[in-house]
């Protein structure tokens, strides 16, 4: 009888890809793919490694699989992803428990490895080239895992631009664009199996094809994507503002399919912290992106991530950031504090910030976004939005949620709202809005058939 494999999947949505590129070899090996930990021969731990907090919660999940080593018939951990390329030579002798290490550039060979574990090898540790460029015909055998008509498309591997903070380039190499071709022919096997909206990630997608192709495709590749028939919504995720040009604006801006939606992370705003954080934008320049993409598109909804308590980060400096999104007011905004990270330059800097000091930023921040996006979900009040349905609550009788181009799975907020028929994850209808709370919306039905056109 097969073997079973039970996975776990942590991490970041481009670390979820690679999990489905797995599952899919793991199928194609023929071995039984499990929930139940319990019954497995085999757990796999795609791990997160890029900071410490994620490196912890991989730590605890390998200890709890350890768990079935004792109790159940597993006979095997293996440790993929991030921790695993980071923590190569340290993690059998931190954690005897793992029985194999594979790092993020050698996940395509897991079939082999398992093999090895199942016929008594312990310790194999793979983990070489964190370059490789992927197979591609292996990304078309991907289990997507994501429910309710959505699915990731990673365009690129790695990253070039080495801020002082990041572990990245360390853990997933250089910039490694894929080609048109293959991502057309990766979507279109996607679309067939139900995915409506397709998101666009890398590590930053505006970079993406200067690599192979010797200039930004970027909109190339949106165009050529866009004319795939079942897929309705492309939604595009990690922008670097110093590479947003305008052949991409232009393509966002008349492409009907490209939601007016970027996740566009500037880390800061003060010039001296973005000079020693590495970063490539100053504030003037970050004002004049947004200023082009709002010019450009009126009802573009901008998402940022920022860093508070960087190195040497002072309350003037502090005081800038707050003023710039006072003054921004972007629709969408995630803030974590810095993370000391061995191995990047900033863990030597000087003047390292109190942690304590560095959650009161963070907290300060929240609450100044909490009311900038609370006045924002109010203007929405009595228009009209599209909605591709996520699902029904649990508890409430015929309450549904689901998202407009304004809100990314998992990262920003819900429209709510009643239908007396039963509805289909994954299709679309007008919603009116009824009312708005800080992140959310509320709304209803304006029409009772699923738009199944495209």
């Amino acid at each position: 009888m097969s073997a079973k494999i039970s996975f776990v999947s942590l991490g970041c949505d481009k670390n979820l890809i690679d999990s489905e590129i797995m599952l899919g070899l793991i199928d194609e090996c023929g071995y039984i793919i499990t929930d139940d930990p319990a019954n497995a021969d085999i757990i796999i731990i795609n791990s997160c490694g890029f900071i410490m907090e994620a490196t912890q919660e991989a730590i605890d999940k390998i200890l709890e699989a350890a768990d079935n080593k004792e109790t159940g018939v597993c006979k095997g951990i293996i440790v993929t992803g991030c921790m695993a390329q980071r923590y190569k030579d340290e993690i059998f002798e931190s954690l005897p428990e793992v029985d194999a290490v594979v790092g993020t550039g050698d996940f395509e060979k897991i079939g082999d490895v398992i093999k090895a574990i199942l016929g008594g090898q312990k310790q194999v540790k793979l983990v070489t080239d964190c370059d490789h460029t992927l197979l591609e015909t292996n990304s078309y055998k991907r289990i997507v895992t994501t429910t309710g008509g959505f699915g990731y498309l990673k365009i690129a591997e790695g990253c070039d631009n080495h801020c002082t903070y990041c572990t990245i380039p360390s853990l997933r190499g250089k910039y490694r664009s894929r080609t048109v071709n293959s991502l057309v022919n990766e979507a279109e096997i996607l679309a067939k199996k139900g995915v409506r909206e397709l998101i666009i990630i890398a590590q930053d997608i505006s970079l993406y094809g200067k690599d192979i192709y010797g200039e930004k495709m970027l909109h190339i590749l949106l165009k050529r994507l866009s004319e795939i028939e079942e897929i309705k919504w492309i939604r595009l995720l990690y922008c670097y503002p110093e590479n947003i040009y305008p052949e991409l604006i232009e393509e966002m801006r008349t492409n009907g399919k490209i939601l007016h939606y970027l996740d566009m992370p500037i880390q800061h705003s003060a010039d001296r912290i973005l000079r020693l954080m590495g970063r490539k934008s100053d504030n003037a320049s970050l004002r004049k992106i947004i200023s082009d993409l709002r010019e450009a598109m009126p009802d573009i909804c901008l998402r940022t991530t920022l860093i508070v308590g960087f190195p040497d980060e002072t309350e003037e400096d502090f005081k800038e950031l707050c003023d710039f999104i006072k003054e921004i007011k972007f629709d969408r905004l995630g803030v974590f504090t810095y993370s000391r990270e061995d191995g990047t330059p900033a863990y030597n800097m000087p003047n390292q910030i109190d942690e304590t000091l560095k959650a009161e930023r963070k907290e300060y921040i929240l609450e100044l976004q909490k009311s900038i996006s609370a006045e924002i979900c109010e203007s929405f009040i009595g228009k009209t939005l599209e909605v591709i349905v996520e699902g029904r609550l649990e508890n409430e009788d015929g309450v549904y949620c689901g998202r407009s181009y304004r809100d990314c799975y998992e990262i920003d907020g819900f429209v709510f709202f009643d239908s007396a028929e039963e509805l289909i994850a994954g299709d679309f209808y007008d919603i009116k809005i009824t009312s708005a709370g800080d992140y959310d919306l509320i709304g209803e039905m304006t029409k009772t058939g699923s738009e199944q056109e495209i």
